[in-house]
């Protein structure tokens, strides 16, 4: 990186880290802290919401989702629309009608403590690992690809996001996430168009969009009932709508972005414009990440994006194969480069049987490419199995810091440590106040003054940043960090949103009843994710419907042989 990188990246992110410092000191109370005196605009509210749910993860996994398998992964979102209307219409106005703090505040009104404290449990495990692993995914890849230590960018993005989130609370989150949102849009459209400058003279972009088609990168909706495959039309509008009704309607991090509006219209408009323009901004990232793709068909690439990989084989007895493989690739590259060439001459032509013809042996090509890359992926395995091979999250990277100019390398970085900062921000920001006011305060007996509460917040996200700090340097990589975050939030977010439609919809049931029910259905979606039972999306409306049903039938069991629920 040269000095004008350097300076980009520091001057952004001591930017942002003191604006949020100056423009929120001083909170009196806990209204003013943990919902930041409820002044939000509707425009502050919809980009903070973007901004948590974006992370570096987004930003670094997403494209190299879309080199690797193409744009089907927009269709996870198609469920995200439909969930923003029904939290509008249900969600939003009875959190403001109930003038509560948090989310789970709400349980204790509907059921009793112990559904409370239980709900605000599950939040803890899963928002506690998910913040760990929002600053792991950007370091371990920074860490790999720049050289830089491991534990000390942790440390670094984990004590800048505390500084300005302990300081300034919820108000303070929002005001940063403004600006790095900003910074973000700018730096991924200035990395689209510069890798449109980088095709080929005769490649548009429109002639670069057939060359993705016809390798299957454009393949954006998939039909397909399999309940095994990942991302499809059904699952996204689905397990996805569930996901999202569940994340944006009952995850404190979110939760808490609307609840600092200035009035129920201002939220529930900061939500739709979330509803609005999160499909077409995915979408876009994936795009950014194919045409990445479609430069690679002109230009070398490594076998392997990751450089630990490669460095852990080069250094092993298989050095001299993976050499040999190292060699094959970029004769398959020469290919490729031809078939391409063929491809787009046919195009010009405009002959439907040549286009066919090339498109077939452009598939081919890709076909003993993608052989080549699994080859040199075992040989790694083989060398040092515990190097992650699998490298989606090293491609866009890679990209940006070979061939992008200075100065708009710093600026990527800044992005991908903003987006890291700005959900971490958030997770911290709702991990301080759930253990403040739903566990501390609410098992309190005593009653002490606002600013003690203040304190007492501060004090639980300072504590929360440094558990996930811990986390981040403890994490080990996995398939997709992406993949990963969406897992771990499917495991969880299924039981906690049918907690929630069973307190709004069904008074039938009794907190003990859902108590009951909570418990067991946790313990059968973590054994139907760990055995495999169904495609990780579908977790979410498999624990949601699980858990409204054993409700039912405990309630049931309850009512016929006398046991009292503890509240009706």
């Amino acid at each position: 990186m040269s000095t004008l990188d350097w300076t980009v990246l520091a001057g952004t992110l001591l930017f942002i880290v003191g604006y949020g410092v100056w423009r929120t000191r001083g909170s009196k109370d806990v209204d003013d802290y943990v919902l930041g005196g409820k002044q939000a605009k509707w425009w502050t509210i919809g980009l903070s919401v973007m901004a948590t749910q974006a992370s570096a993860i987004t930003f670094l996994s997403t494209p190299g989702q879309a080199f690797h398998d193409g744009m089907g992964f927009v269709q996870f979102y198609f469920g995200l629309p439909l969930a923003m209307i029904v939290i509008c219409m249900v969600f939003v106005p009875l959190y403001h009608r109930l003038k509560v703090y948090t989310a789970y505040e709400f349980l204790e009104r509907r059921f009793d403590l112990k559904t409370r404290t239980l709900a605000a449990f599950l939040f803890l495990i899963q928002r506690g690992l998910a913040a760990g692993i929002t600053i792991f995914a950007p370091s371990i890849i920074l860490s790999a690809v720049l050289g830089w230590n491991l534990r000390t960018l942790n440390i670094i993005i984990g004590i800048l996001v505390i500084i300005y989130t302990v300081s300034g609370g919820t108000r303070a989150v929002n005001v940063t996430q403004k600006q790095q949102m900003f910074i973000i849009f700018i730096g991924m459209f200035m990395a689209f168009f510069f890798i449109l400058g980088y095709l080929p003279s005769d490649i548009s972009f429109s002639k670069a969009l057939k060359v993705a088609g016809a390798s299957g990168k454009l393949n954006i909706l998939d039909f397909d009932f399999n309940t095994s495959s990942r991302y499809t039309f059904w699952s996204g509008i689905t397990g996805g709508f569930f996901l999202a009704l569940a994340y944006f309607g009952t995850d404190q991090s979110q939760v808490q972005r609307y609840l600092s509006g200035k009035s129920v219209r201002e939220s529930q408009l900061g939500l739709i414009f979330n509803g609005l323009l999160k499909i077409p901004m995915q979408f876009f990232i994936l795009l950014v990440g194919v045409m990445v793709f479609v430069f690679y068909q002109y230009n070398p690439s490594p076998l392997n994006f990751n450089p630990a990989a490669t460095n852990a084989v080069h250094e092993s007895s298989l050095s001299s194969d993976y050499k040999i493989l190292e060699e094959n690739h970029k004769s398959i590259e020469d290919e490729k480069k031809m078939a391409q060439n063929q491809f787009s001459a046919a195009l010009d032509l405009k002959e439907y049987d040549s286009t066919i013809e090339a498109q077939n042996q452009l598939l081919e090509v890709n076909s003993k490419e993608r052989r080549n890359r699994d080859a040199a992926k075992t040989l790694i395995t083989k060398a040092d199995e515990d190097v992650e091979t699998n490298d989606k999250d090293y491609v866009f990277i890679h990209f940006i810091l070979n061939f992008l100019p200075r100065g708009l390398v710093g600026l990527l970085l800044a992005v991908i440590l903003s987006a890291a900062m700005s959900s971490t921000a958030s997770e911290l920001n709702a991990l301080g106040t759930i253990s403040a006011l739903d566990l501390y305060k609410r098992n309190r007996k005593s009653e002490y003054s606002p600013k003690h509460y203040v304190t007492v917040s501060k004090t639980f996200t300072l504590i929360w940043g440094i558990i996930a700090i811990i986390i981040a340097c403890v994490a080990s990589l996995f398939d997709n960090l992406i993949q990963l975050v969406n897992i771990i939030g499917s495991i969880f977010y299924g039981n906690v949103l049918g907690i929630f439609l069973l307190a709004f919809f069904f008074r039938y049931v009794r907190g003990n009843a859902v108590f009951i029910s909570a418990i067991i259905t946790q313990i059968i979606v973590i054994f139907g994710w760990y055995f495999e039972w169904m495609s990780y999306l579908w977790l979410n409306a498999f624990g949601c419907a699980l858990v409204i049903i054993l409700a039912f039938f405990v309630e049931i069991f309850d009512r016929m042989h006398g046991h009292p629920s503890l509240k009706s």
